[in-house]
């Protein structure tokens, strides 16, 4: 069995010398990936100006209502001039990048991917992607630019995205930005309980942490709140 001695570099054996410089050589490769993902993902962002971001569920089918919202919406907002940034997939995702290409706007329809061996998730309406290897780095990307975020009701991977947005907000790790909740019937419960147990019994949150996000009371009133909103200056635009 080999024994390695603990924060002394040691290794009684030439084996113990090799694993330890295989696993330094794995570990220093993939940091370079990241980095690489990282350097990439912002230089991506950065020729894209007016962007929405849509979140929502990857099971929603064409018949949906929520579909057809986010279709609609991404259609307004293209020809307004926006650009929809989605995870490139089905569902909410499909439907933001359909709408976008249905507008004939100057906005882009836009998909942040990730890799996956044997899955391809590209939707066919994303007309400009970036693929990421990593979950983590796709992560930052989604949320690192657009102006507003649209969130249609989904799974726990909505609700990740929402609350690690309106984290980032309430820490101010990132500058307020529109988060905008489309379809109160699945959001109104939530919110609920975030005032009456986490605010009004617990006092965990504050007041002001409520008025974060907002409930659209449609696609139209969405719209006029993404409307009133200003482009981010995260990194130097080229546009």
């Amino acid at each position: 069995m080999l024994k390695v001695k603990k924060n002394r570099g040691i290794y009684p054996s030439t084996g113990g010398k090799i694993l330890f410089s295989s696993l330094r050589s794995n570990v220093t490769w993939m940091v370079f990936r990241i980095m690489s993902e990282f350097v990439s993902g912002f230089e991506f962002l950065s020729k894209l100006k007016h962007e929405v971001s849509f979140f929502g569920s990857a099971r929603f089918p064409e018949h949906n209502v929520h579909y057809q919202e986010a279709r609609q919406l991404a259609r307004m907002l293209n020809r307004a001039g926006y650009t929809i940034i989605t995870g490139g997939g089905a569902g909410i995702m499909e439907a933001g990048n359909r709408g976008a290409v249905e507008g004939h706007g100057k906005g882009e329809s836009v998909g942040i991917n990730i890799q996956l061996p044997k899955e391809q998730r590209t939707n066919p309406y994303v007309r400009k992607s970036m693929a990421f290897s990593f979950f983590f780095t796709r992560k930052v990307m989604l949320s690192a630019s657009s102006q507003a975020y649209v969130f249609f009701p989904g799974g726990f991977g909505t609700l990740d995205e929402f609350f690690e947005m309106l984290n980032l907000i309430q820490t101010r790790k990132i500058e307020p930005v529109k988060l905008i909740l489309i379809g109160k019937d699945f959001w109104q419960p939530l919110l609920d309980w975030i005032t009456k147990v986490m605010y009004t019994q617990h006092k965990a949150i504050s007041k002001q942490d409520m008025r974060i996000y907002s409930v659209a009371s449609d696609i139209h009133d969405a719209f006029r709140i993404i409307r009133s909103s200003h482009e981010r200056a995260y990194v130097n635009r080229e546009h």
